[in-house]
């Protein structure tokens, strides 16, 4: 089935950017200008277990009589359109008020399943403001406080539950698949390589997919969005299978007017999750933005291989090309396990290099690595930095192992690890990273702290530390 896809309602000040945050665990997410919202519509990414869902946070609607009520919850509430489960949020504080009232209305004219969140519970009778909300006839009111964690984790299991077929419930192993899209391949080389070119509209994306493949297999027009759906285009390159995954691009909601590219963000998102290595396509022309930061967060959040391509690079004019490299520098300073690649796919210059490079990014997330290599790596790393020291005592990393694969995953075990500064998980990482190669792909720290077996206990003294403390209480009762 399709990941699912749930958006949050709910009037300004209701704690929606909140939950956003708490199902997410991330404020790095992917925004969506809308003119005359109070803010920007936000998507995101959540798993419960190995389960991913999409999250939208629709931004916040007015009260009726406010003059920008009708527009804002006409463009709002098209987002709904996207969704399988709607989080409707209220302010327990508050109670109901009129704007409830209003989407009350407008939520049961779409049919779809509505779970009524009453919020900021703390601090408030639960029950007594669950008999506020009675009235607006949905389901019983789930009382959470966001700011907290409290109740979260019980509402989204209900929801995925109920999306999920019985056969699996979000705490299975089992990872659903975007409708249209294969699983990921997994750890098995012998299976196509699942790559998504993702990016903003217009960067060059379907044209860098019919060069890559060799046909017109993909409609090619010079407006943005006029790839509308997903892609799934299969072929072999040098005895190698891959699967290109073309996404209609990601672009400001400001400029969206037809309801059919209004999928984008959702489609790119779930064509990540499909995926093993990502092809993220910028435009050399246009400045990088923040949305394209977001972007490639989300990538890297989710784990996956990643391939930086520059396109439209032929024609620039070298002080153009040096602008554009200072601002990679500049704005993606934070992605220091690749490289960019210099394009042009229209012309087929540097093309024919990206599926070696996403074949090596690939082999790169599946490596087995060795335990004594890890151990050596390790040793070294703290040889040369040790740790800080904590409250006087230093930190001690005793060893390592690998944990998983796509992306690698290195689990060191030692003492206090839970204190161990972000700065030295960074050197850590830049250390396995550099020893082993593991360029393209991010690499995920475990790190793990043995119990103590004495923890819980009362110090015991020996006889003779018994003797000599009953020897300084009788002096001092002299």
């Amino acid at each position: 089935m399709n990941n699912p896809v749930i958006a949050l309602v709910g009037r300004p000040n209701v704690g929606k950017s909140t939950l956003f945050n708490q199902l997410t665990r991330t404020r790095d997410a992917l925004v969506a200008d809308f003119p005359g919202l109070t803010r920007d519509r936000q998507y995101g990414v959540g798993r419960v277990g190995e389960h991913p869902y999409v999250l939208i946070d629709t931004g916040g609607l007015g009260e009726p009589d406010d003059v920008t009520y009708h527009h804002m919850q006409r463009q709002a509430l098209r987002a709904l359109d996207e969704a399988d489960a709607i989080l409707f949020l209220v302010d327990a504080r508050t109670g109901v008020t009129p704007g409830d009232e209003a989407l009350t209305a407008d939520l049961r004219q779409r049919g779809k399943r509505v779970w009524l969140v009453m919020n900021k519970v703390d601090g408030v009778d639960a029950d007594v403001a669950a008999a506020d909300f009675h009235g607006l006839g949905l389901d019983t009111p789930w009382p959470i406080a966001a700011v907290h964690g409290r109740g979260v984790r019980r509402l989204i299991d209900d929801v995925l539950e109920t999306l999920m077929p019985a056969a699996e419930p979000a705490g299975t192993d089992s990872q659903p698949v975007p409708e249209g899209f294969s699983a990921p391949a997994g750890d098995d080389p012998t299976t196509a390589i699942e790559v998504a070119i993702v990016g903003r509209p217009n960067v060059g994306k379907s044209t860098l997919v019919n060069r890559l493949i060799g046909e017109e297999r993909v409609l090619v027009y010079d407006m943005p969005g006029t790839t509308r759906d997903a892609i799934r285009v299969p072929f072999e390159r040098d005895g190698r299978a891959f699967t290109l995954i073309d996404t209609a691009g990601v672009r400001r909601r400001s400029r969206v007017r037809e309801t059919v590219e209004k999928f984008s963000v959702v489609k790119t998102l779930q064509a990540i999750e499909a995926s093993r290595v990502v092809i993220m396509v910028l435009d050399a022309q246009q400045e990088i933005s923040e949305q394209d930061a977001h972007l490639i967060g989300h990538v890297i959040e989710a784990g996956r291989g990643l391939v930086l391509a520059v396109n439209k690079w032929d024609g620039l004019e070298p002080g153009a090309r040096e602008r554009i490299r200072r601002e990679l520098d500049v704005k993606l300073g934070f992605l220091d396990f690749t490289r960019p690649r210099f394009i042009s796919a229209l012309h087929g210059t540097g093309v024919g290099r990206l599926l070696e490079e996403v074949a090596r990014v690939d082999e790169a997330g599946r490596r087995e690595l060795g335990t004594p290599e890890l151990n050596r790596i390790l040793a070294e790393a703290t040889e040369a930095h040790q740790p800080p020291l904590i409250r006087g005592r230093r930190i001690k990393l005793r060893y390592a192992h690998q944990g998983g694969r796509n992306p690698p995953t290195i689990v060191v075990h030692g003492n206090q690890t839970a204190a161990l500064p972000g700065a030295y998980r960074r050197y850590l990482v830049n250390r396995f990273r550099r020893e082993l190669g593991l360029w393209g792909t991010p690499i995920r720290l475990e790190l793990r702290t043995g119990e103590n077996p004495y923890a819980g206990r009362r110090n015991k003294l020996t006889p003779r530390q018994q003797r000599k403390r009953e020897r300084l209480i009788r002096r001092r009762q002299r």
